[in-house]
C-alpha cells in the first residue's frame, strides 16, 4: 500500500517536471504579457487621475465658478450719476430711470429668430439689432447686450407680459440723463456716449465694461470721475431658462458727485434767448470781474442733447457736420476771431506805458492815414478831425491808433496784448481751447519765412491782420482792464460734493497775471473813454443804455475777407458768410464793475447793433433788482 502510493506521488512529480520544463519559455511571456497590461493600466490611470487633477484642482476654480453661473448670475447695477446744479444749486442736469432691452445670449438658442420678432415689436431694423451684438462679440455671453434705449410704456408692457416668448430678452432699468433746461448750455454740459473700444484699452482702471456710459463732450467728460458714481452688483439664481428665481444678494451702487457750477443759470437762458433772436451765431462770456467765475459761456447754434442719447445717428451727425453755423464748435473758446476794435484797449495801454502818447496825446483824422503811398481807411470816411486817448476809445478812431500803433510796434503790441490775456490759453478747464494768435515779428519769419512789413502793424493797431482771439480771452481782457489789472483764472466749478455731503472742492479765485504797479495807473484814462462808449452822447454803443447803470464797452467789427465787389453793396445784400463780424464787450457797473460781458455774433455786422442787444438783454437780467428800484425812483420824482 506505502509502495503504491510512493509509485503515485514520484510519476506526479515526474509529469509536473516535465511540464514545467516543457512550458517555461511559455510562462516567462505570459508574465511578461501580464506586466505590460499592467504598465498599460498604470499609465491610463496616470492620465486619468492626472486629468481629474487638472480639472478639479487647477481648473476647480473657474468650473466651479461656470457651473454656479448655470445657477447664478452676477449683474452689474450701474449707479445714478452725479448731478450738475447751476451757482445757485438750480437743477441743471439729474437723473431718470430709463427702460432698455438687453439680450443675454447665454439664453437664447436661436439668436436670429428671436430678432426677427423682436425688432416688430421695438420698430427697429433687424440689421440695426445685429449690428449691436456684433460690436459686443468680445463679450461674455452671460453679459447683456443693450438692444435699445429708453422704450415707450407700451412696449415695456408688452415685452414683460410676453417675457417667456422672447427667451434671453430682459428689461434693463438704467439711470438716464434728465435736461432741466433743455439745451441750455448743451456745450458746456456735454454728452453721454458708449465707451468705444480705444476708450476701453486706454482706461487706467476696471471700472468700465463694453456698453458703458461715458462723457464725451463738455464737464460730462472732463468730471467723469467725479459724476460716474461706483457700481453695484446684484446676484440672483436662474433656472434652466435663464429666468431669474429669487434675488441671492445686493450691492448698493455709490452715486457720483454732485458738481455744481459757477454758471448763473437764469443769465445763460437771458443770453442765449438773445442769441436765438435772428438766429444770430456766435457766443456769450459773463464772467465776475473780482473772481474769475464764470457766470455765462453760451455758444449758438445750440446742440440738442436729445440727438446724442443712445447714440448719434449718422442722418444726424451729417448734418451737424455739414451746417455752416458749425454747431459742433464751442465758439466761447474753439473759435477765433479778428478782435477788430476791441482790440484798441491794447493799444492804447502799450502806448502809454511805452510813453508814447499820454491821455492829452492828440492826432488829426481826416478819414483816413497815408503811409507808403497808401491811405489807410478810418470807419468815419469824414474823419473824426483832432482826437485825444478819450475820444478815441469813445468814437473808435482808427487813425488815432493807426499812429499809435506805429509809435509801438508790433512786438510790444503783442507783449501788451499777452499781459492782458490775449493770445494764449486761459487755463481754464475746458477742453481743446485755442490759443488764438498775437503776432511778432519772429513770428511771421518762422511761420511765413518772410520780415514783418511795417504796413502790417497799422492793421494789428486796429485789431485786424493777423490776430486772432476766443471770446472767452476777450471777457478776461475786459474785466482785467476793469478791475484794475488782475487777470484772474476763468472757473467754471463752484463746488463737489459727495453722495454724504461732504465738500471735497469749492471755488477759490487764481491770479494768473497782474499788471505792474506803473501800468495800472494808466487803465483809469482807458476806462474812462470805454464809459463814454455807452455812456457818451458820440459813443458807439449808446443804445445799449440802461437806466441807473453805468457800463463802460467797446464796439468791434471783424472784417472776414475783403472783396471788393461787396464794397458799393448795401450791407443786408452781401452774402451772409462774407459780412463781417460783431464784437461788443464790456463791464458794468463803471464805477464799481461787477460782471464782464463779450458778446461775438458771427457775421452781425457791426458791434453795437449785432451784438450789443445781447449784452444789454444779459445786463438787465442781471441788474434786474437795481433797474426796478430805479425805475421807482424815477417814478416818485416824476
Amino acid at each position: 500500500m506505502w509502495d503504491l502510493k510512493k509509485m503515485i506521488k514520484s510519476s506526479f512529480l515526474k509529469e509536473l517536471g516535465e511540464i514545467s520544463e516543457y512550458d517555461q519559455a511559455g510562462l516567462d511571456s505570459l508574465r511578461r504579457r501580464i506586466l505590460s497590461v499592467g504598465l498599460i493600466v498604470l499609465f491610463f490611470m496616470a492620465i486619468i487621475l492626472l486629468r481629474l487633477w487638472f480639472l478639479q484642482i487647477h481648473k476647480g476654480e473657474e468650473y466651479k465658478n461656470r457651473a454656479e453661473n448655470n445657477r447664478v448670475r452676477i449683474r452689474e447695477v450701474a449707479p445714478p450719476r452725479g448731478d450738475i446744479l447751476d451757482r445757485h444749486g438750480k437743477e441743471l442736469v439729474t437723473n431718470h430711470p430709463s427702460f432698455n432691452v438687453v439680450l443675454v445670449r447665454e439664453d437664447s438658442n436661436d439668436v436670429d429668430e428671436l430678432l426677427k420678432r423682436l425688432s416688430v415689436i421695438l420698430k427697429e431694423d433687424v440689421s440695426v439689432l445685429w449690428e449691436r451684438i456684433r460690436d459686443a462679440e468680445s463679450k461674455q455671453r452671460h453679459i447683456p447686450i443693450r438692444l435699445k434705449e429708453n422704450l415707450s410704456w407700451d412696449t415695456l408692457a408688452y415685452l414683460e407680459t410676453h417675457n417667456k416668448d422672447f427667451p434671453g430678452i430682459r428689461i434693463e432699468v438704467f439711470p438716464s440723463r434728465l435736461y432741466h433746461y433743455g439745451d441750455m448750455a448743451a456745450h458746456i454740459i456735454g454728452y453721454l456716449g458708449e465707451i468705444s473700444k480705444s476708450e476701453l484699452e486706454i482706461s487706467s482702471d476696471d471700472f468700465y465694461r463694453g456698453g458703458d456710459l461715458v462723457g464725451k463732450m463738455g464737464l460730462e467728460k472732463l468730471r467723469e470721475k467725479e459724476l460716474r458714481g461706483e457700481k453695484g452688483s446684484d446676484s440672483s439664481e436662474v433656472n434652466a431658462r435663464g429666468f431669474e428665481q429669487q434675488l441671492l444678494s445686493h450691492t448698493e451702487p455709490i452715486p457720483g458727485k454732485e458738481v455744481r457750477l459757477t454758471l448763473d443759470i437764469n443769465l445763460q437762458q437771458a443770453a442765449e434767448e438773445a442769441m436765438d433772436k435772428d438766429e444770430r451765431s456766435g457766443a456769450v462770456v459773463v464772467m465776475e470781474v473780482k473772481t474769475g467765475r464764470l457766470l455765462v459761456l453760451a455758444s449758438t447754434p445750440r446742440l440738442h442733447l436729445a440727438d446724442f442719447e443712445g447714440g448719434i445717428s449718422t442722418k444726424n451727425w451729417n448734418a451737424l457736420l455739414d451746417n455752416p453755423k458749425h454747431p459742433l464748435i464751442n465758439k466761447a473758446f474753439q473759435a477765433m476771431y479778428p478782435p477788430g476794435s476791441t482790440y484798441k484797449m491794447v493799444t492804447a495801454l502799450a502806448g502809454l506805458a511805452r510813453g508814447v502818447i499820454t491821455r492829452d496825446t492828440t492826432f488829426f483824422c481826416p478819414g483816413h492815414y497815408n503811409f507808403a503811398n497808401r491811405d489807410y481807411n478810418c470807419w468815419k470816411k469824414g474823419g473824426h478831425g483832432t482826437v485825444d486817448l478819450h475820444r478815441a476809445i469813445s468814437e473808435s478812431c482808427d487813425v488815432y491808433f493807426y499812429q499809435v500803433g506805429m509809435r509801438v510796434g508790433v512786438d510790444v503790441l503783442a507783449e501788451y496784448a499777452n499781459k492782458l490775456g490775449l493770445g494764449i490759453k486761459t487755463q481754464a478747464e475746458i477742453e481743446h481751447e485755442k490759443a488764438g494768435l498775437i503776432p511778432t515779428k519772429e513770428w511771421k519769419r518762422k511761420a511765413k519765412g518772410v520780415k514783418w512789413q511795417d504796413g502790417e502793424t497799422l492793421s494789428l493797431a486796429i485789431g485786424q491782420g493777423f490776430n486772432l482771439v476766443t471770446p472767452l480771452q476777450l471777457c478776461q481782457m475786459t474785466a482785467t482792464i476793469a478791475n484794475g489789472g488782475k487777470r484772474h483764472l476763468p472757473q467754471l466749478i463752484e463746488s463737489v460734493t459727495d453722495a454724504d455731503g461732504n465738500v471735497l472742492e469749492s471755488f477759490k479765485p487764481k491770479l494768473v497775471g497782474e499788471l505792474q504797479a506803473e501800468e495800472k495807473k494808466y487803465l483809469a484814462w482807458i476806462r474812462a473813454g470805454m464809459v463814454d462808449v455807452v455812456q457818451g452822447a458820440r459813443g458807439t454803443a449808446r443804445t445799449v443804455r440802461i437806466p441807473g447803470i453805468t457800463i463802460a464797452g467797446k464796439t468791434g467789427t471783424a472784417q472776414v475777407v475783403r472783396l471788393e465787389q461787396y464794397k458799393h453793396l448795401r450791407e443786408e445784400d452781401i452774402p451772409y458768410k462774407y459780412r463781417d463780424h460783431a464784437w461788443f464787450t464790456c463791464y458794468a457797473p463803471a464805477d464799481d464793475p461787477e460782471i464782464a460781458v463779450t458778446v461775438l455774433v458771427e457775421h452781425g455786422l457791426h458791434g453795437g447793433s449785432g451784438a450789443g442787444p445781447v449784452a444789454k438783454a444779459v445786463m438787465q437780467k442781471y441788474f434786474a433788482d437795481r433797474i426796478a428800484v430805479e425805475a421807482i425812483k424815477q417814478a416818485v420824482m416824476q
